[in-house]
């Protein structure tokens, strides 16, 4: 082990492109993994120098990783093992996906690849890109929000059959509602679609949801998605004839909007007027709302016993919980641990999937009942990430207490 913190591998110059994935970084983006450690300051800010072992974390000269190595000899053979799955996490069935041309104009990969698609900055697609600043939640959490796209390209009406026994990947969700590969709505379909991925882990622990006409799921920690209700809709096909109850729990619910009822009853729209969805506004009384979501200010444990009073959950569920990195869940993890109510869990890369698994099993005395698995329903474009090359998606893998 001691050998590798002597191959230092350049990734090449400062302006290369990263490919991680359909997630293109730059080099000069990576931070050294020895910044703050070390007195003298890193070499000009670039860190092109990856260790030979891993491949996982970049220096800036070899004196810092020198002095990085007492930190890292412990996790390095981990994040080697990580780092050989970077083929199968980079798997996609999608063709909207190819790498665009190096442009200057936009401040991330991803809002790049949002302009290739010509959705940047569009609708329900903004809060995707990081140079829109001006995302006011209080404004834009609604669920009025259309597709702009065709309707041959989303989900914007009844499917034409009846929802699979199971959809175990993008490829099945494609087929099942007739979209062709080259539609980008995986981008944002990945929050319904991995909740009802982890709804049917979550049958296999308990036999409180076995198909009955009401779900009722306690949603903690959303952030982006407040800005993407409207994908939420897609939740009407995944689940017909049942009443869905999603009580949305976080800091980042607007103050203002502090136990306000969202309800949706059709699905977002397309771009086509002549669509029979554009028909369909309006036509259906809220009685029959298939998706009522209710939102909550502040943490699981501060609101816990007043969701509680009317809202016993089948799924605890929440997508890239980051764990380990907020002390803030250590007593919600308590409080779910009381309640024995099964709890599943997403995050970006494995790496945060194993020290919240680590978390987890300190605080509860036992091992995940759900392991660390790759979500088939992750984000299939790369999130950006400056401390390590390991493969990194939104709700990229799921694990459950």
């Amino acid at each position: 082990m001691v050998g590798f913190m002597g191959r230092l591998d350049s990734v090449g110059s400062s302006q290369a492109l990263v490919l991680i994935g359909p997630g293109w970084l730059p080099a000069s983006a990576m931070e050294c993994a020895a910044k703050g450690l070390a007195a003298e300051p890193c070499a000009g800010g670039v860190a092109d120098r990856r260790c030979g072992g891993c491949g996982a974390v970049a220096y800036c000269s070899r004196a810092h990783q020198i002095i990085h190595w007492r930190v890292h000899k412990e996790e390095c053979e981990r994040f080697a093992e990580q780092m050989r799955r970077v083929d199968v996490l980079n798997q996609f069935p999608f063709t909207f996906l190819e790498p665009p041309s190096l442009n200057h104009e936009f401040p991330s990969a991803r809002c790049l690849f949002l302009q290739s698609i010509k959705l940047h900055q569009k609708g329900i697609w903004k809060s995707e890109c990081i140079c829109d600043q001006d995302v006011d939640p209080v404004k834009d959490l609604s669920i009025e929000a259309e597709w702009n796209l065709q309707s041959s390209l989303c989900p914007c009406t009844e499917p034409k059959n009846p929802v699979p026994s199971v959809l175990a990947s993008w490829e099945d969700y494609y087929q099942w509602r007739s979209l062709p590969l080259y539609s980008p709505v995986a981008v944002l379909l990945h929050w319904p679609l991995t909740l009802y991925h982890c709804i049917q882990l979550s049958r296999f622990q308990t036999p409180r949801y076995d198909g009955q006409d009401t779900l009722c799921i306690h949603y903690l920690g959303p952030e982006k998605e407040l800005l993407q209700l409207a994908a939420f809709g897609e939740l009407l096909a995944l689940f017909p004839g049942v009443q869905i109850h999603i009580e949305l729990v976080g800091p980042e619910v607007p103050k203002s909007r502090d136990g306000e009822v969202v309800n949706i009853s059709r699905y977002a729209c397309c771009s086509d007027e002549s669509c029979c969805c554009k028909s369909s506004i309006g036509s259906k009384e809220l009685s029959c709302t298939a998706v009522t979501l209710k939102l909550w200010k502040g943490f699981y444990h501060e609101r816990c016993s007043d969701i509680m009073k009317d809202s016993i959950p089948h799924l605890i569920f929440a997508p890239n919980a980051g764990v380990a990195a907020y002390p803030s869940w250590m007593p919600t993890i308590e409080i779910i641990r009381r309640t024995g109510i099964p709890a599943v869990f997403t995050d970006f890369c494995e790496e945060a999937a194993h020290l919240a698994s680590c978390c987890i099993s300190s605080i509860t005395g036992q091992p995940l009942k759900i392991p660390i698995q790759v979500n088939p329903f992750r984000q299939p474009v790369a999130a950006d990430n400056s401390a390590l090359y390991l493969p990194c998606y939104s709700n990229c893998f799921v694990f459950g207490m």
